[in-house]
C-alpha cells in the first residue's frame, strides 16, 4: 500500500478512495466481527457499565448530569459514559451491542485517518498503509474489543474529525467560525478520555510537516494559536487529576527514579510491539524491584539514537520527525511519571501514538524503494503481506477477549508473577461455579502479593460459597486488618455472619459498610436479610427498597422483596417482586416457584401451574416444586367439589412429577392413580397405586400403606377416590 506512483498519478485517480474505504472497513469487521458475540469481561466492564446503576439506566437527565461530575470510576469521562448509557437504552445488557459500537467507532476513525492523511499529503498509498495498520494492528485489540475502552475508540475518532476539521480550517480560510469547530470538536475528545491534552503540540507538528504553515507563517503566530486549545487541555488535566483521587499512585508506592525508568523501558516496548506484537496481555505487573539495569541503558540508548539520526535528518525528511514526536507528545500523558492504577504498561496507550511510528515508517520506506524495479509488484506484495499477517494476528488477539476465563488464562500463559491476572481468573472461576479452582487462583494471587486485599476479599467469599463459613470469616478479618474501610468486605463477612446464625454480629458489619458506602446497594440487602431472620419484617422491607432505589435491576433484592411482603399477607405486591425478580433473571427456580405460591393464593392455579413448571424447567430436581405440583394434581383428581376435578390436567402434572422423581415416590405414584381413576382408566389407576403400594413397603411407611390399600379396593371396585380432607379444610395429600 505504500506509493508505487507519483504523487500528481495519485491524485489523478479518484477510485482508490472509496476503494481504500471499502477495504478498511472489510479489515476491521474480519478482525472485529467475532466480538460481537462475546460477552462483558470482569475487567472494569462491571464499574463501567453492567453494575454500574446509573449507566444501566439508559439515557437519563439524572445520569447524563451525573455523568459530568468528577470521580465517576474514577475518572472524568462523560461523553464516553453517556455513550455507554446510550449503547445500554438501545442494547440493554446485550454486550453484543456493546462491541459493535466499538467497532463501528474504530472503523469510522481508520476510515478518517486515511481521508486526512490523504488530504494533507495527496499520498494515497502511504495514507492507506497507515490506516490499514491502525485498523489492524494487535496492539490496538484492546481498545477495541473491551467495551470499558470506548474512551480509546471514542475519543479516537473525535481525534481524527479533530485534525480533519483543523485541515479544513488551514487549507479553506482560516476563519474564526472554523477555528471554534475544531475547539469544539476537541471539546469532545477530551471528554471521551483526557489523553488527548497533547492534540495541540500534535496540530503544530501537521504545521511544520505536511501542512507547511511554518514556511507562511510566522512560528510565533501558530503557537498563540494553539493556545486557547491547550487551555482547553489544561482545564481537562486539572479535572482529570481531582477525578483520579486516589487511584494515583503516591511517589512512596513508585518513586520518581523508578517511574522513570519503567518509562524509558515502556517507549521502546511499544516500539518493539509495532514490529513484534507477541505475547500482549491486558495487564502487565509493575516491575516489582524497578526495572534492571540492562534494559534501562539499552532504552536509554535506543531512544538517543534514534531521536539523533531523527534530527540530522529533520530537513531533508521532515516526516520523519513529525512521526517520532507525534508518537513521543501523544505517549506522555500515559508513560507513567503520573502513575494511575498498578500496571507497568498497558497497549491501549500505544492506540494514537503509533500513528506517528507508521507514518514515518510508511514515508520512509516510499522515499527508499523510490529507484527500484517493479517498485509496484514488490511494494504492493510486501504491504499486502504484512497486513494480512497483522490482521490474522489481531485476530487471534481479538479471540481471548470471548470471555473473562479465556483473557485471563491467556494473560497468565503470556506473563510471570501476575497476581491480578490470578485474582481475575479466580473471579471469572466462581462466577461459572468453578469454586475449588478458583479458591487455587486467589491462593496463587497471594503467594505472589500477600498484600493483595482484594485478593484476600475474594478467596474468603470463594471459601463461604464452598461451605467453609469459619475459614472464609478468618479470610475477611484479615483483609479488613489490611484496609479497615473496604466496604465489600465488610459486607461479605456480614453475610457469614448470617450463614453462621450470628446475627448481631453481621447486622454491625453491614452497618459499617454503609457508612463507608452508601451507594453500594448489596449491604443494604444483607442487612435486609439479617433484619427479616430476626424477625423484624417491616424493616428488612425498608432495606431491600433502599436497595432497590440504588439499582432497581436488582434480582436478589426484588426476591428478598418479594418473599417478605408474602409473608406479610401482601401477595400482590409480592407478584409484583418475583415478576422484576424473573424480569431480570428469567432462569430463577426459586422465584419461579414463589411466584407459583403467590398466584395459588390468588385462585389462578392454572397461571401457578406454570411458574411451577418453569421452576422445574430450570431445575429438574427441585422437590418443593413436584411436591407442590402433585398437592396440585390431587386437587384436580380427589376433590369432592366437581368443579374443581380434572382428570386430564391431573394426569398432566403428575406424569411429569412422577418422572422429574424417576417413578421412586410413592405419594406421586399414588396422585397418577387417583388421576387415571378420575378420567375412568381404572386399569391404570390400579397398576400405579400398586407401585406405590410396594414403594411404601420398601419405605416401611405403615400408615401409607393402609390408605393406598383403601384406594386400591376402591379402583378394584371402579370407584374413584375422593379427599373428604378437602371438606374438613384439612391440608390435602394422596
Amino acid at each position: 500500500m505504500i506509493d508505487a506512483v507519483s504523487t500528481s498519478e495519485e491524485s489523478n485517480k479518484p477510485w482508490p478512495i472509496p476503494a481504500v474505504c471499502i477495504l478498511l472497513l472489510i479489515l476491521s469487521l474480519a478482525v472485529y466481527g467475532q466480538t460481537f458475540r462475546y460477552g462483558f469481561v470482569n475487567y472494569d466492564d462491571n464499574d463501567y457499565v453492567y453494575d454500574n446503576p446509573t449507566v444501566v439506566s439508559g439515557l437519563t437527565q439524572q445520569g447524563i448530569a451525573s455523568a459530568f461530575k468528577p470521580g465517576e470510576s474514577d475518572n472524568w469521562i462523560p461523553l464516553t459514559t453517556i455513550s455507554h448509557m446510550l449503547d445500554c437504552q438501545v442494547y440493554g445488557l446485550n454486550a453484543g451491542g456493546h462491541h459493535l459500537t466499538n467497532v463501528l467507532l474504530h472503523t469510522a476513525s481508520a476510515i478518517l485517518l486515511f481521508l486526512v492523511l490523504w488530504q494533507m499529503t495527496k499520498a494515497v498509498w502511504r495514507s492507506a498503509f497507515v490506516a490499514a495498520v491502525f485498523a489492524v494492528h494487535p496492539l490496538h485489540v484492546e481498545s477495541v474489543a473491551w467495551v470499558t475502552e470506548r474512551k480509546d475508540v471514542l475519543s479516537g475518532f473525535f481525534f481524527m474529525l479533530t485534525l480533519w476539521a483543523y485541515i479544513r480550517y488551514v487549507r479553506l480560510s482560516s476563519s474564526f467560525p472554523r477555528y471554534l469547530i475544531v475547539g469544539f470538536i476537541f471539546i469532545l475528545g477530551l471528554m471521551s478520555k483526557p489523553m488527548l491534552v497533547t492534540s495541540p503540540f500534535v496540530l503544530l507538528l501537521l504545521d511544520y510537516w505536511p501542512l507547511n504553515r511554518f514556511s507562511t507563517s510566522t512560528v510565533k503566530r501558530l503557537i498563540v494559536e494553539k493556545i486557547p486549545l491547550l487551555g482547553l487541555s489544561i482545564v481537562c488535566g486539572i479535572i482529570t487529576i481531582l477525578a483520579q483521587g486516589q487511584a494515583i499512585q503516591p511517589l512512596t508506592a513508585y518513586p520518581l527514579s523508578v517511574r522513570v525508568e519503567n518509562a524509558l523501558v515502556s517507549c521502546v516496548t511499544y516500539l518493539r510491539q509495532l514490529f513484534y506484537p507477541v505475547g500482549l496481555a491486558p495487564y502487565y505487573p509493575y516491575p516489582g524491584n524497578g526495572q534492571q539495569v540492562w534494559k534501562v541503558i539499552g532504552a536509554l540508548i535506543v531512544l538517543i539514537a534514534i531521536s539523533w539520526g531523527i534530527f540530522l535528518q529533520r530537513r531533508k525528511r521532515p516526516y520523519l520527525l513529525v512521526g517520532w514526536l507525534w508518537y513521543l507528545v501523544m505517549l506522555a500523558p500515559v508513560i507513567g511519571l503520573v502513575q494511575v492504577g498498578n500496571q507497568g504498561l498497558a497497549d491501549r496507550y500505544a492506540y494514537l501514538p503509533q500513528i506517528g511510528l507508521c507514518l514515518l515508517l510508511a514515508w520512509f520506506a516510499a522515499e527508499l524503494s523510490a529507484a527500484w524495479q517493479n517498485r509496484r509488484v514488490i511494494l504492493g506484495t510486501l504491504t499486502s503481506i504484512i497486513i494480512i499477517l497483522l490482521a490474522f494476528s489481531a485476530r487471534l488477539q481479538a479471540s481471548y477477549w470471548k470471555n473473562s476465563e479465556t483473557l485471563w488464562r491467556h494473560t497468565l500463559a503470556v506473563t510471570t508473577n501476575n497476581s491480578y491476572a490470578h485474582n481475575n481468573l479466580g473471579a471469572a472461576l466462581i462466577h461459572n461455579g468453578q469454586v475449588s479452582e478458583s479458591i487455587t487462583q486467589f491462593q496463587k494471587a497471594l503467594a505472589i502479593n500477600p498484600g493483595y486485599v482484594e485478593a484476600r476479599n475474594n478467596l474468603g467469599y470463594a471459601l463461604a460459597q464452598s461451605g467453609q463459613g469459619n475459614e472464609a470469616i478468618i479470610e475477611y478479618r484479615k483483609a479488613l486488618a489490611m484496609k479497615p474501610d473496604y466496604p465489600e468486605a465488610h459486607n461479605n463477612l456480614g453475610n457469614a455472619l448470617v450463614q453462621i446464625g450470628q446475627v448481631d454480629e453481621a447486622i454491625v458489619e453491614y452497618q459499617t459498610a454503609l457508612s463507608d458506602a452508601s451507594n453500594d446497594p448489596d449491604p443494604y440487602c444483607g442487612l435486609g436479610n439479617a433484619l427479616f431472620k430476626k424477625g423484624e419484617v417491616d424493616a428488612a422491607i425498608v432495606q431491600y427498597k433502599k436497595a432497590l432505589a440504588i439499582k432497581p435491576a436488582f434480582a436478589e433484592a426484588c426476591y428478598d422483596l418479594g418473599s417478605a411482603l408474602a409473608q406479610k399477607g401482601q401477595v400482590d405486591e409480592a407478584i409484583t417482586q418475583f415478576q422484576n425478580t424473573l424480569a431480570i433473571n428469567p432462569n430463577d427456580a426459586q422465584a419461579c416457584n414463589n411466584l407459583g405460591n403467590c398466584l395459588l393464593q390468588k385462585g389462578k392455579t392454572d397461571e401457578a401451574i406454570i411458574q411451577y413448571k418453569r421452576a422445574l424447567a430450570f431445575q429438574p430436581g427441585f422437590v418443593v416444586a413436584q411436591n407442590t405440583l402433585t398437592r396440585i394434581a390431587w386437587v384436580l383428581a380427589t376433590s369432592p367439589n366437581p368443579s374443581l376435578r380434572n382428570g386430564t390436567k391431573a394426569i398432566d402434572l403428575a406424569q411429569e412429577t412422577d418422572r422429574l422423581a424417576g417413578g421412586e415416590n410413592p405419594r406421586m405414584a399414588a396422585t397418577l392413580a387417583a388421576a387415571y381413576a378420575e378420567t375412568g382408566n381404572f386399569s391404570e389407576a390400579i397398576t400405579n397405586i400398586q407401585r406405590a403400594l410396594q414403594l411404601a413397603s420398601s419405605q416401611n411407611d405403615g400408615a401409607m400403606i393402609d390408605l393406598l390399600k383403601m384406594q386400591l379396593k376402591g379402583y378394584q371396585a371402579g370407584s374413584p377416590f375422593r379427599d373428604s380432607s378437602m371438606v374438613a379444610g384439612k391440608k390435602p395429600s394422596p
